[in-house]
Formats: structure tokens, sequence, C-alpha cells
């Protein structure tokens, strides 16, 4: 053989070596790592919700996003009529795992996807409307609209075969309206409680992969494509900017023994609190009873986090001690102080304050929590523009001071104070991860629909 056979029979010899080894490393890369879908803003009622296909053939589906729901329902009406759904009969084991309330057969329909004999019913809630609906429980395939342009070796696009949800007819029961109070063309709302048949534990169930789940909430509305993300079943590596496994503090999620509503059982309560231990305005601790900020025998107190209302909502005796500390420390920075708009405290004239890379440059709010980790609230989350020239408001609002079904407890932290935040919830760890805002590292939660 000659040299310069041999130099070319070695070239594609280490050649076809290191193809091999890279096929072999590929297949030993997880094909699910995470599953991904995007969040949108809907501008005039501030609900966060997603867009799922349903079905065969796929039908696609916007769903509001609801952290407390305990599983996925949705309108399926004339229209939807799949081949591949398999309604759950009453008294199955899914049926119990479901909390199923009844068996319901269909009547003065035509048997279809929704409307079957036998089966399983439940009643999902409407957290906007605040009232329940009856629906069937069934399985069928759940897929995402989404191409994702990352590696699909970390983020996939989301299908899902034999996923639990219910399905609501309209009018079967003569219920009319049951999609009242959500957005414009909502047709549903998604559930990622901690229960057996929230999206997290089914994704993670079916591929094996990690409970968990984090949130991108996005702060714009106004431009199409501008979303943020629902990351399923991995860590949040889709930000490979920012690092997100080192930017990430972490809490304990707080285990509360009595159900929180809006169905009061004997059950825990599946939604997410955190222990928030005491608060501070401008570096100042806020003077209240601090014993509102511990979950009582009757499961009132402490805090929670939601994606359903709009601005956190806290307690009268932590409210009031809030706006005070705060309007006095706005005082010092010669902030102008202007007549309230409802359902806001305080106000402000907007031209007084500056701006900063964290938003309007106002006094800091921070959430000692447990472990000694603090969240911090910049301007662009504790403050928002009115419908009034040259005001901005403090983006907190009274929750009042009984703890009344469903505000039993004493602070519930919005949407507003969660957006341009990562958030990571890990279900099986039992901890909530959080960033403050990511505008500080030059980055939000809305971008374009893909990667």
């Amino acid at each position: 053989m000659s040299s310069s056979n041999a130099m070319h029979f070695f070239f594609f010899f280490f050649l076809l070596l290191s193809l091999l080894s890279l096929s072999v490393a590929f297949k030993s890369i997880k094909p699910h790592h995470a599953f991904h879908l995007p969040i949108n803003k809907d501008p005039s009622t501030l609900q966060y919700y997603t867009s799922i296909q349903m079905g065969t053939p796929p039908v696609k589906l916007d769903v509001v996003i609801d952290i407390r729901e305990r599983f996925l329902w949705f309108e399926c009406g004339n229209k939807y009529n799949s081949t591949t759904y398999k309604p759950l009969h009453c008294g199955t084991k899914q049926c119990k795992i479901a909390k199923g309330t009844d068996c319901i057969n269909c009547t003065n329909h035509p048997l279809k996807t929704g409307c079957t004999n036998n089966t399983c019913g439940v009643e999902p809630y409407n957290p906007f409307g605040e009232f329940f609906v009856s629906g069937d429980v069934g399985e069928d395939i759940l897929s995402s609209i989404y191409t994702t342009n990352a590696s699909s070796l970390v983020v996939s696009n989301t299908y899902i075969p034999s996923f639990i949800s219910s399905c609501v007819y309209p009018q079967k029961f003569g219920v009319d309206g049951f999609l009242g109070g959500l957005a414009k063309g909502k047709k549903g709302v998604l559930g990622l409680a901690r229960t057996s048949l929230s999206l997290p534990t089914q994704v993670a169930n079916k591929y094996k992969l990690h409970r968990k789940f984090a949130l991108c909430l996005p702060s714009s509305s106004k431009e199409k494509g501008h979303n943020g993300d629902l990351i399923l079943g991995g860590d949040p590596y889709f930000f490979p900017h920012l690092k997100a496994s080192k930017i990430l503090n972490y809490t304990p999620l707080v285990f509360n023994r009595h159900s929180t509503g809006p169905i009061f059982d004997n059950d825990p309560s599946t939604e997410y609190f955190i222990r928030l231990k005491s608060i501070k305005v401008d570096n100042q601790v806020l003077n209240f009873n601090t014993s509102l900020l511990l979950i009582n025998k009757e499961g009132h107190g402490g805090t929670k986090l939601s994606t359903v209302i709009p601005y956190t909502k806290l307690h009268t005796s932590i409210y009031e001690p809030l706006v005070n500390y705060f309007v006095n420390r706005a005082s010092v920075r010669k902030i102008k102080r202007v007549e309230a708009v409802a359902p806001f405290g305080a106000c402000f004239d907007s031209r007084s304050i500056s701006n900063s890379i964290s938003g309007p440059d106002v006094p800091t709010i921070d959430l000692l929590l447990k472990g000694g980790v603090k969240w911090t609230i910049y301007g662009a989350n504790s403050m928002v523009k009115v419908d009034k020239k040259n005001v901005l408001c403090l983006a907190f609002v009274d929750g009042g001071l009984e703890p009344t079904t469903p505000l039993a407890t004493s602070i519930i932290i919005g949407g507003h104070q969660l957006e341009d935040n990562l958030l990571e919830f890990d279900l099986l760890s039992l901890k909530f991860g959080f960033t403050s805002s990511l505008l500080l590292r030059n980055s939000t939660c809305s971008h374009s629909t893909t990667f």
C-alpha cells in the first residue's frame, strides 16, 4: 500500500470511528429530556394561556394555565369527535384517582366524545367564573401545535398518548356559559397542581421523567408571538445564556394538611405554598403580626402562588403596613403620590419616577423565605400602569381582614409579581426555585414562539 493510500485509509478509518462514537453518544442521551409549551398573555384579562391539540384528528385548544387546578378540562362540542377518545367508566381506578363524583350518561345528545354512558363524572372548577361544571373523564392524545427549534435531545414537542382529562359537553346538563370569565376564545383550563392527573405528573409518568416543571410568564401581551415558556419534566436548561441551574434560588414547598379549595374535603391542599418569614421594603423590615405567615390548624394563613389572580393579595394587616412603608420610602426619593386608582391603594406620578434596567426605580420589596433565600421584587413587578395618564400604581391589593373562603391564605402571590421570573416547581423534592427579575440579566420571558 502506497503512503498516499495509507493516509487516505487511516483518514476514513478515524472518520468512521468518530461517526460511530457520535452515534453512540446521541443514543445514550434521553430523547425526551423535557417537553415545551409556549405561554401567551391575554391583554384584556391578563390571563396566561397555552395552545394544545387534543384527539384524532387533532383539534386546537387555547387553555388558561392554573397551577391550582387538578387536571385539564376543556370544551368538546359538536366539532370535537375524536376517534382515539376513550371514556373512563364509573368505579374504575382512574375514576377514583380523578375523584369522580357520580356516574353519568348522555342525555338528549348522540353518543360521542364527551357524551357517553356509564362514564366517570367530575366537577371541574372555573376559577374565573367561580363556579363548577359537570364533565366526563376520558383518555385521548394531547400534543403541541408548535415546532421547537432547540435540539430535540434537550427539549421536545409535546406528545402524550392516553392523556386523562375532563371533556365538558356544552349544555349537556343545562349548564350554559361554563367558559364564563375565561379570556375570549379560550376553551378550558390546564391544571398544573400537585395531583396524579395534572399535566406535569402525567408527562413524568409516561416518559419516566423527573416530576418538575418550569414557568416563565411573559410580561408582554401587545405583540403577537411574544411568548413565555412552560417546560415539563426536565431542568430549565432551555435558557443556555442564563445558566439557569446556577441562578435559581430554592426554598421548600410547604405542605398544607387542609384543602384550600375550591373543593373543601378531607384531603391536603394540592396548591403551592412557600414559607415566607418576613418582608422588607428598601431593606426595612415590615412590622405586622407574623403569625399570619404561618398555616394554622384550620389550614388558614401562609403564602401561596397563583397564576389566576393578576396581582398579589395581602391580608389587610400586612397590606396596610406594606403600603405605608412603600409610600414613606418613595417620598424619600421624591416620588410624588397621586390619587389612588382602584383596586390599588397607592399610586404615583410616573414623571417623578426614573427608569432602571429592572423597571421603574422605586423601593424594592424583599420576601425573606425559609432556607435563608431572598426573593426581590423590583419596579417592573411591583408597579403597574393604569388607564390614567402619567400614573403608576403599587401592584398589590387588599385581600381583606377575615380569612374567608377562598381567601383563607394570608398572601397569594399573583401573576404580575411572577412575570419575567424563571420559576421551577419540583414536585418530587418538594422545592420551589426562583431567580428574581430576569431583567437584571438583560433577559425576559417574552420572546418569539420558537426557541
